[in-house]
């Protein structure tokens, strides 16, 4: 459960949809639903000019022409420190309650984070509008208990992974794969490479993602410095490469590392140049995994935690893996050390593989591609968009 609500924010036109106009409402608590949600929104405005589209997010949803009624998708939280954020959810549903009372809303389109986001899909039903889940809950991983209470919960859920749909239809809740953002773009390797010309020239080179939210940023990063600098005693000529998701997880690496390690520096944003760039990468987990794989790059992935939130995912995690790839491919294809109480040892262990044996690198980077077959001639954006108009117009599937 996420949230980080800021001050409110007018709507761009206060006037109340009349009866024959159509309003969505979108609810994203974290800035990657703030990403996932903005080119859906972009593409519903194409097919349909006049629509109105409000939303409880962020920038991006906002530059894709929603109108935000308030500011929300700007951080997110992990583990036991999120259960801080109930108040804050009931607040905003209050907000929201308050909003809907001046407007027919056809549609809710909630955002990921569930936890976040259910209460107000409970309310939204009530009232009778349509409900579509944009990235499926994680039901499969943990939680399955919520399984009823999503089922009354919604006409549709939109999942990102090519598993899901058959794991909601087979429980009664309608679901439809629509491809995941962070593999089914276009990526022009002649472009990338180009663009980083920039960047550090030492060899091996090493990709250090610590992650977006500030939470897990705080958490991760001095694992993932310790395994920097094991890796650097080992190979002297190594170039590691910092990537700081933006201006705020920048200001906490440069808050930790007065002065950086030999060889290691920092970029923000430039996250698909930073990849093209890498021999290997070494990242917290998340999609960040899924945009390593679109390049077919060698990787292992982490999440460091505590013995709290350790001890509660091995009673509540039902997956048998963390890393998306490895999910989708049923197997481990990347090492994965997630959630982790230890030291960054044996983490440097796993990545020296890719430099003791090139035959390793070749072999993950033959099974990213299986899973990157998974999601061929997916559309998401088209797709998520034709499914809520759909359902808008025709009321069901």
């Amino acid at each position: 459960m996420t949230t980080t609500p800021g001050k409110a924010t007018k709507p761009a036109d206060p006037k109340p949809a009349s009866k024959g106009q159509t309003a969505i409402l979108f609810t994203a608590f974290e800035p990657s639903g703030d990403a996932h949600a903005a080119p859906i929104i972009r593409q519903l405005i194409k097919q349909v000019p006049d629509l109105r589209i409000y939303a409880w997010g962020g920038p991006l949803m906002e530059e894709a022409g929603a109108s935000i009624v308030q500011r929300t998708a700007t951080d997110g939280a992990m583990g036991l420190n999120s259960l801080s954020q109930v108040s804050s959810v009931y607040r905003e549903l209050r907000r929201i309650k308050r909003w809907s009372n001046q407007y027919r809303v056809l549609a809710h389109v909630p955002v990921d984070a569930p936890a976040a986001n259910f209460p107000i899909c409970r309310f939204m039903r009530k009232r009778g509008t349509r409900i579509i889940h944009l990235v499926a809950p994680q039901l499969w991983a943990w939680g399955r208990w919520r399984t009823s209470k999503l089922r009354k919960r919604t006409d549709l859920v939109l999942c990102l992974l090519p598993f899901e749909e058959q794991w909601f239809n087979d429980r009664k809740i309608p679901a439809r794969f629509i491809g995941h953002p962070a593999i089914n773009r276009p990526i022009d390797p002649v472009e990338l490479k180009e663009h980083s010309h920039g960047l550090p020239q030492g060899t091996p080179r090493l990709a250090i993602f610590p992650g977006s939210r500030t939470h897990e940023v705080k958490m991760n990063l001095p694992l993932l410095l310790n395994v920097y600098n094991e890796m650097q005693s080992r190979q002297s000529s190594m170039s590691g490469l910092i990537v700081a998701a933006n201006n705020d997880v920048a200001k906490i690496v440069r808050k930790k590392l007065k002065i950086f390690p030999t060889g290691l520096s920092m970029i923000v944003g430039q996250r698909d140049e930073a990849i093209s760039w890498s021999d290997m990468n070494l990242c917290v987990s998340g999609t960040i995994t899924l945009h390593i794989a679109r390049q077919r790059k060698a990787m292992v992935g982490v999440y460091k935690t505590d013995i709290p939130t350790w001890l509660l995912s091995k009673i509540f995690l039902r997956s048998k893996f963390v890393l998306l790839p490895n999910i989708i491919a049923e197997r481990e294809i990347v090492p994965e050390f997630a959630p982790h109480i230890g030291g960054g040892h044996v983490i440097a262990n796993s990545l020296s593989r890719f430099l003791q044996d090139s035959k390793n690198v070749a072999n993950q980077s033959e099974e990213l591609q299986r899973v990157c077959n998974r999601f061929a001639n997916k559309r998401p954006a088209e797709e998520a968009a034709n499914l809520i108009i759909k359902i808008i117009k025709d009321g069901k599937m």
